[in-house]
């Protein structure tokens, strides 16, 4: 039988649900994102179950971490698996073009699809589905906002020690 436990944690992005399933992490969900799952389905309640976790969503968000190294469950089809696969590869302070994307996974008439599988990211900002902009650069799609996604972004390639502000 699956366990599922959930906590939420704060981020300078607002609230962040956390759920694992049978102890791994399996959701990371905002507020108000598009696909995020009833809440009902999130489990018991278990903050003890995200140690690690938040301590390396806290040193991302103090800018001291680039790359999470977490066990991840994300549960989709095989396609989408690989789109978000593949999203864990853009080097932090790095876009891609869902065309790009498309073509690394060898079919460059993929891109729509590749879209609907980055928007249905069930871990967003740790598989970072924010990373992917539109072919003419422009900010298109984020199932947690595009006010997010630009402050993700801008985040990201802002200096050290612009990061604070």
């Amino acid at each position: 039988m699956t366990s599922k436990q959930h906590t939420v944690v704060d981020s300078p992005y607002g609230p962040l649900t956390l759920v694992a399933t049978d102890g791994v992490l399996s959701g990371l969900y905002m507020v108000q994102q598009r696909h995020r799952p009833d809440e009902e389905t999130f489990g018991e309640p278990d903050p003890g179950s995200f140690g690690e976790t938040s301590r390396q969503l806290d040193a991302y968000f103090a800018g001291e971490l680039k790359e999470f190294d977490l066990p991840m469950r994300p549960a989709g089809t095989p396609f989408q698996r690989s789109v978000w696969e593949r999203l864990r590869k853009i080097p932090y302070g790095e876009t891609r073009t869902y065309g790009e994307l498309a073509e690394e996974l060898g079919n460059a008439n993929a891109s729509r699809a590749v879209g609907l599988a980055n928007g249905k990211n069930p871990i967003g900002i740790i598989i970072p589905c924010h990373r992917v902009i539109g072919s003419t650069g422009s900010l298109v799609g984020y199932g947690g906002g595009l006010d997010r996604k630009q402050r993700l972004l801008a985040f990201e390639s802002a200096a050290p020690d612009d990061a604070l502000f």
